[in-house]
C-alpha cells in the first residue's frame, strides 16, 4: 500500500514531491516549512512560532495517513541560525517530550523562502498494535 499526502501547494507540482508518503506502517513526511493555511510565513523572524507551525502541519499530515503524533521516531530539524536550536527545542519538547524520537539540529545557509527560519522532517512508524487505535 502507498498512500500520498499532498497539500496543494504551487511547489509540490513544480519540484514534484509528497507533504508526506506512507507505505506500510512508515510514513515519511518530506521537510515541512511554516506556511500558513493562506500560503504566506507564519510569524516572520520567530524561531519558536515557525517550529509549533512546522510540527502542526506534520501532526496533521501524519494523521490524515492514519498515524498519530506518537508514532514519530525520528525528527530533523535544519535552522538557518543554529544559535537559536532552544526555542525550536522548546516547541519540539511541547509535542516530543513523552515519545523522545530520535532528533538531529542542523543548520543551513537557507531555504527557498527568505523568510523561513526551520525546516522540520519526520519520520513515523506506526506500531500493528497502535493501529485500530488511531
Amino acid at each position: 500500500m502507498r498512500k500520498k499526502i499532498v497539500y496543494n501547494q504551487p511547489l509540490e507540482k513544480q519540484i514534484g514531491f509528497s507533504r508526506a508518503v506512507r507505505v506500510g506502517n512508515i510514513i515519511a513526511v518530506s521537510g515541512t516549512a511554516p506556511i500558513a493555511v493562506d500560503g504566506s510565513v507564519t510569524t516572520p523572524g520567530d524561531v519558536y512560532g515557525q517550529t509549533k507551525r512546522c510540527l502542526e502541519i506534520i501532526k496533521d499530515v501524519i494523521e490524515k495517513t492514519g498515524g498519530n503524533i506518537t508514532d514519530v521516531i525520528r525528527t530533523r530539524i535544519f535552522l538557518t541560525d543554529i544559535e537559536e536550536w532552544k526555542k525550536a527545542a522548546e516547541a519540539h519538547g511541547e509535542y516530543f517530550s513523552e515519545t523522545q524520537p530520535a532528533c538531529t539540529f542542523v543548520e543551513v545557509s537557507r531555504f527557498i523562502h527568505p523568510e523561513w527560519l526551520i525546516e522540520i522532517e519526520a519520520d513515523a512508524v506506526i506500531s500493528p498494535d497502535n493501529e485500530d487505535h488511531h
